[in-house]
């Protein structure tokens, strides 16, 4: 490092300029905004002065790109659109500074917008695609991939009219996604995710809810062989993943902090065990109509609570750590001692009105549990939690 660059002296000078440079685009916007405009200020004097000697604004193309991007980051994303097209000049700026943008809006030719604003706006990093009815074809995301290689957050629910072309184009265009929502996309095969997971392999969050055909246990070993950093991931209702599948994530994403298995019918104990000794950090799970779990698989989970706490007791964090949510609704096989004991190894848990985070309905026998807000005046249970998990 050069020394003159890495002295306090000059790092403070730095900081100033850059201060004073924010102030004077503050200023700027804020004399747009009273006088109405550039007319306004014409009349009223002729531009507006930057400051510190800097141009004066006497058309709106003079507007500078630092403030012309401050001014369009408090407008909807509709309006961003109308102003590419203004001239060249606003094209390129916002081009160059737009980095995340949302066409939930559009009701209409998505897929037409798409296919033109992919090769304009290619520093994105976050696109909504999301939909009510579905409008997006394969052409749309493969010129996103094909243009928008920065691209780490992208939301496609609902699009049911993509195919696998999708996922092979993302896959090879958009290696550094790290948050994928292709829920409801229910053409999508598991070879074509397995594909993906092999290029994208900094995924932290997956939304595979209704991937019926995707979401399958070749598909979640890929996940697990690829995607170590994986955080969150929703299976919900795709009714072909088993246990194989669960384990293998577990064991290949040891990170893991939201699992929503809700509706996958196939999976028992084996996979909750496995999730219990290998993901420590797992704050959120859904169970939701998994009718073969039994006490064994709560009985790991309060007891993965004894693991963590040994893991994070030297950095203090053992409070943050633990269950924070837990949905196992219409497991009727559960008993009530083996759900009280998860909900007393995880404080986080409630019952009480308000706060419900221990989901139960459905389950009339399991009336009896309660949480430490509830209990507080009942007297501790005796009783020591058996080793059912090992």
């Amino acid at each position: 490092m050069d020394f003159e660059e890495g002295c306090p002296e000059r790092r403070q000078k730095q900081a100033a300029a850059r201060n004073e440079r924010t102030e004077r685009l503050g200023l700027s916007f804020e004399k747009l905004v009273v006088f109405g405009g550039v007319e306004n200020m014409n009349r009223s004097g002729g531009g507006v002065d930057l400051g510190g000697g800097g141009p004066r604004i006497s058309e709106w193309k003079d507007i500078p790109v630092e403030l012309l991007l401050r001014i369009l980051s408090l407008v909807d994303d509709q309006t961003v659109i109308l102003a590419s097209g203004v001239c060249h000049g606003w094209r390129d700026a916002i081009s160059w500074g737009l980095t995340h943008l949302s066409l939930y809006w559009c009701k209409k030719n998505m897929n037409n917008l798409v296919v033109s604003l992919a090769p304009k706006f290619t520093k994105l990093q976050g696109l909504i695609l999301r939909q009510d009815t579905p409008q997006l074809q394969d052409d749309a995301v493969e010129r996103i991939a094909a243009h928008c290689h920065d691209l780490q957050e992208l939301d496609l629910s609902k699009s049911f009219a993509l195919t696998d072309r999708s996922l092979y184009a993302l896959a090879r265009g958009c290696p550094d996604l790290v948050k994928l929502n292709i829920s409801g996309c229910s053409a999508f095969s598991d070879s074509a995710l397995g594909y993906l997971t092999g290029f994208c392999r900094k995924l932290k969050h997956l939304n595979l809810c209704g991937c019926v055909k995707a979401a399958t246990d070749r598909a979640l070993m890929s996940i697990g062989y690829n995607c170590h950093q994986l955080q969150s991931l929703n299976l919900g209702w795709c009714d072909h993943v088993g246990d194989e599948g669960v384990k293998s994530l577990a064991y290949g994403c040891p990170d893991l902090r939201a699992l929503d298995l809700c509706g996958c019918v196939l999976i028992t104990d084996e996979s909750v065990v496995a999730l219990a000794n290998n993901c420590l950090h797992l704050r959120s799970l859904g169970l939701y109509y998994c009718k073969n779990i039994t006490d064994r698989a709560m009985y790991s989970l309060a007891h993965s609570r004894v693991k963590s706490k040994h893991e994070v007791w030297a950095s203090r964090r053992y409070e943050e750590e633990g269950l924070m949510s837990l949905n196992i609704s219409q497991c009727t096989a559960l008993t009530p001692p083996a759900v009280q004991a998860v909900c007393d190894s995880f404080p986080a848990l409630h019952t009480c009105p308000g706060r419900h985070s221990l989901i139960i309905s459905g389950c009339l026998h399991l009336t009896s549990v309660h949480c430490a807000c509830i209990a507080a005046h009942r007297p501790a249970a005796a009783a020591a939690i058996p080793h059912l998990a090992h």
